[in-house]
């Protein structure tokens, strides 16, 4: 199976071993950020540095001036890279280095642009906004996406693209200092925390069928009795259910809570919006593909087959999706029962040249299983996976990437 693994540009630029040691673990290709959202990574390695602190989401390569002349919204610039340029630096010594380099391009995850202009923003049914998560159904944020992905993926040198959260995201979020578990929220209350009621959703529900305000109440109502703890029971019935993908009985809650007619106007705008995002952003990669004659440059999308899902990993329609890029990279860490829910939907839908990867956690201490990497990615192959995604090359402790390149070596 071909084998990518994650890296930053922050993994290569100031150290000339590292993209000889990542070639070395016996992938064929780096999947290098070149839009990211803000982190705080640890570099074990690095002749330099052991922590990088990006304070915000920005752009790892010089942009375009012309393309963003007079928007409102464009990307940010870094500065805790050295260079005008770190992805093409990274990009150039990976190839040296014999991989084959793909872009990663983070959309609808970017805290400085919603704290800046919070009115594009998720605003969810208490009237919060989330300036983690612009909202994909504003014009204006669907036009910034697709210029970012058409400038940030059609790299020089690159050979294709995978495009992170492009598609609605919601409560989920890494948030430094997070202090959202207090009340454990199951699939169907991360939904409704995450349902959009901007002016714009409101006239989308509304265009099908639904109240606006009738939908909030509804949330607002299903959710009280998870603050309250009169969930608990259910709250552990779903629990098991996520843990072995019940992404149906997720929906079905969904319905239950919320009634049939409101939970499917609901979707129905929200899957609108969702496909004519990726639509839009995919075109504009396609179109800038073709601009630089980059014959055979791919398009994938990070994925979940559930549509109401949101977060890095969007809900798509496995057969829509499939039809429009040129594959999926899916989360694929956990048990046998997890992998087989996401990656057997997307399945049927198979041309000969799908891409179906299937993505592993492979650090230790984030919950990686890289001892188990090679069992772990036969089982993924028999289920349809085509390719396997590594997360992530430059976070890996020495044993962690010991196991990876053991376990590579094992896979023929």
């Amino acid at each position: 199976m071909r084998a990518s693994a994650f890296v930053y540009p922050w993994d290569v630029v100031g150290d000339p071993a590292a993209a000889r040691r990542i070639a070395d673990l016996g992938v064929e290709q780096v999947t290098l950020a070149s839009a990211y959202h803000s982190t705080r990574a640890l570099t074990p390695r690095h002749p330099r540095h052991r922590v990088v602190s990006a304070r915000h989401s920005a752009v790892y390569y010089p942009v375009d001036p012309a393309r963003w002349e007079g928007r409102r919204l464009r990307p940010y610039a870094q500065d805790w890279v050295a260079g005008e340029d770190p992805y093409g630096e990274a990009a150039a010594a990976l190839a040296d280095a014999g991989l084959e380099v793909h872009s990663w391009v983070i959309l609808a995850h970017n805290t400085r642009l919603g704290g800046e202009h919070p009115d594009l923003t998720v605003r969810n049914a208490y009237g919060d906004r989330y300036p983690w998560a612009p909202c994909v159904a504003r014009e204006e944020v669907r036009a910034y996406a697709a210029a970012l992905a058409a400038e940030a993926a059609v790299r020089p040198g690159a050979r294709g693209v995978e495009l992170e959260s492009c598609g609605w995201y919601g409560l989920g979020h890494l948030s430094a200092h997070d202090k959202t578990g207090g009340v454990r929220l199951d699939g169907a209350g991360q939904y409704l925390m995450s349902l959009c009621f901007c002016p714009e959703c409101e006239a989308g529900y509304a265009a099908h069928g639904a109240d606006p305000e009738r939908l909030r109440r509804a949330a607002v109502a299903a959710l009280e009795p998870l603050w309250r703890g009169e969930r608990e029971k259910h709250e552990g019935r779903e629990e098991r259910g996520r843990a072995s993908g019940g992404r149906a009985q997720e929906w079905e809650e969904v319905e239950k809570l919320l009634g049939q007619e409101l939970a499917g106007a609901a979707a129905a705008w929200r899957d609108q919006v969702a496909s004519a995002f990726q639509t839009e952003v995919v075109t504009a990669v396609r179109k800038a593909a073709e601009a630089r004659r980059t014959e055979g440059f791919r398009v994938l999308l990070h994925a979940d087959p559930a549509p109401h899902r949101c977060g890095a990993n969007v809900g798509v329609d496995p057969a829509a999706v499939l039809a429009l890029a040129d594959g999926v990279v899916l989360p694929c860490t956990g048990d046998g029962a997890g992998r087989e829910a996401v990656l057997a939907p997307f399945a049927p839908y198979r041309a000969p040249f799908t891409v179906l990867a299937a993505n592993f956690t492979v650090v230790g201490g984030m919950g990686g299983r890289p001892a188990e990497l090679a069992g772990d990615a036969a089982h993924a192959r028999e289920l349809g996976a085509t390719e396997l995604r590594l997360y992530h090359a430059g976070l890996a402790g020495d044993a962690d990437l010991a196991a990876v390149r053991a376990a590579l070596s094992r896979l023929d």
